[in-house]
């Protein structure tokens, strides 16, 4: 509630007050009533004549009379004493007379207050009203400005966005000729540094450092195979397949020689488009029966394990006829130290960039693999190494830049687990896995012109690709 209705309650709640106190007071105090007053001796009938005494009255803070009224006292005989409390009655009332005049001048100030504040407050509703209608037609007036300069910007949406595509258009218009004007600069300058043959020169200088490069990239340690990639389903569970590392770019011939053992039938296909449509070119008897699946095609010669010995045989395919054969010293054969396949692969044959190769097991080594280098004339062993790896527990090996890398497993699962390094004669264990797709290698080679491996995978002949890391050697390197 606010301070005017504050003062407004105020003087309403003491004027009802005074009337209550007026209206049972003052016939008492002019002798309409009669009251029964008790004394220490007599019980005294006092009329109406007699009257009452006004003891005190007061005014509190809010302006309100507070009056105490008492009986007469017991000696009422003298009219002296009559005439002093009339006296002194008339001048109680006469005070009460002057405290209510004082209470309504201040009644009539306040109620004049509240008057006033209501008109203001009036005036101030009325504002207040002006206002909000303003405002409204105010809103009204600027929303539909506002609206009819959208309208009229809404057609320029589609030009501005045209406006950007073609600004991007000429930055890389600009971007463009630039970098062709500075193409066509160096060209320009080029040419007019350099006549046709001293720029012919150039180029034959950069193909031969790029050829010498190559050449010293033949060689690298292996770090990831990649794929398989299926060529052809054919033939059983084991067999071989198999290109020529060192034919020309232009031969591609194939050979393809099924099963592990009893059979002497070698076909050969052009290329690997006849091999995968089966266009035979032509097919080898070969005078003796093979055993195992790792044979090599090298120069133009097959190396292969005679059955049931320890004899490498090598067969011209160009005149059909075995050149040379030679038996492979204290190298254990037949089922003696295969692979965990079994199927005779006691001796593996293999060709990197080094040369030819024979991994087998002997006694002396305790079962273990032994790396022979050949010479691929008369199948001489060069040089032999021993290692510590027992063959049987070896999955499948191959030969890269002379090192020899051996699988864990012929099954799913496999991984390059061991690799021996001829040119240090040492060795380190490895983890290089390789998807074995079909479940069962029983052939896996590399080929240095290809830089591949060539694998039998469960009836599945498949390809893999691998990645070798290189270290260029400089003509400061010693």
């Amino acid at each position: 509630m606010s301070p005017p209705l504050l003062k407004l309650g105020a003087v309403l709640s003491t004027m009802a007050m005074i009337s209550n106190w007026m209206s049972q007071t003052l016939p008492s105090l002019v002798g309409l009533n009669s009251t029964r007053i008790t004394t220490s001796d007599t019980l005294t009938q006092i009329s109406p004549k007699e009257g009452w005494q006004v003891y005190s009255s007061a005014q509190d803070p809010d302006g309100r009379c507070i009056c105490t009224v008492v009986a007469p006292e017991q000696n009422l005989c003298s009219r002296d004493a009559k005439s002093r409390q009339l006296r002194q009655l008339l001048e109680k009332v006469q005070n009460m007379s002057q405290s209510i005049e004082v209470l309504n001048l201040r009644t009539q100030r306040d109620f004049q207050y509240v008057l006033k504040m209501e008109t203001q407050m009036k005036g101030l509703k009325a504002k207040f009203r002006q206002i909000e209608d303003d405002r409204k037609t105010l809103m009204t007036k600027h929303f539909q400005e506002l609206k009819e300069k959208m309208d009229e910007l809404l057609p320029l949406i589609p030009v501005l966005e045209q406006y950007k595509t073609d600004a991007k258009l000429i930055t890389q218009f600009k971007e463009e000729i630039r970098n062709l004007s500075t193409v066509l600069t160096g060209i320009q300058e080029e040419i007019g540094a350099y006549d046709y043959e001293e720029l012919h020169q150039r180029v034959v200088n950069l193909e031969t450092r790029l050829r010498d490069c190559m050449k010293k990239l033949t060689c690298g340690k292996l770090m990831k195979i990649t794929g398989p990639i299926t060529v052809k389903i054919s033939g059983t569970r084991f067999g071989a397949w198999m290109t020529d590392p060192l034919a020309s770019e232009k031969n591609n011939r194939v050979w393809y020689m099924d099963s592990y053992t009893n059979n002497k039938i070698v076909r050969e296909y052009k290329s690997i488009a006849d091999f995968v449509s089966g266009a035979e070119s032509r097919t080898y008897n070969l005078p003796f029966k093979w055993a195992g699946t790792n044979h090599v095609v090298y120069n133009g010669s097959l190396y292969f394990n005679k059955y049931q010995s320890n004899i490498i045989i090598k067969y011209s395919f160009d005149t059909g006829r075995v050149l040379a054969q030679r038996s492979l010293e204290y190298a254990g054969f037949h089922n003696v130290y295969p692979y965990t396949w079994g199927g005779f692969s006691d001796i593996d044959l293999m060709a990197d960039e080094i040369g030819l190769w024979a991994v087998y097991a002997t006694n002396q080594n305790a079962g273990n693999i032994v790396i022979s280098q050949l010479n691929q004339d008369t199948l001489e062993v060069l040089k032999s190494w021993s290692t510590g790896y027992p063959k049987r527990s070896a999955g499948e090996s191959f030969m890269i830049c002379g090192t020899l890398y051996v699988t864990n497993s012929h099954l799913t699962g496999a991984k390059v687990y061991y690799s021996y390094s001829t040119k240090t004669s040492t060795y380190e264990y490895t983890d290089i896995p390789f998807h074995n797709q079909y479940f069962h290698i029983s052939m896996l080679d590399y080929n240095a012109r290809d830089r591949a491996l060539y694998a039998w995978n469960n009836g599945h002949q498949v390809l893999f690709n691998v990645t070798l890391f290189h270290i260029i050697k400089t003509e400061d390197d010693s």
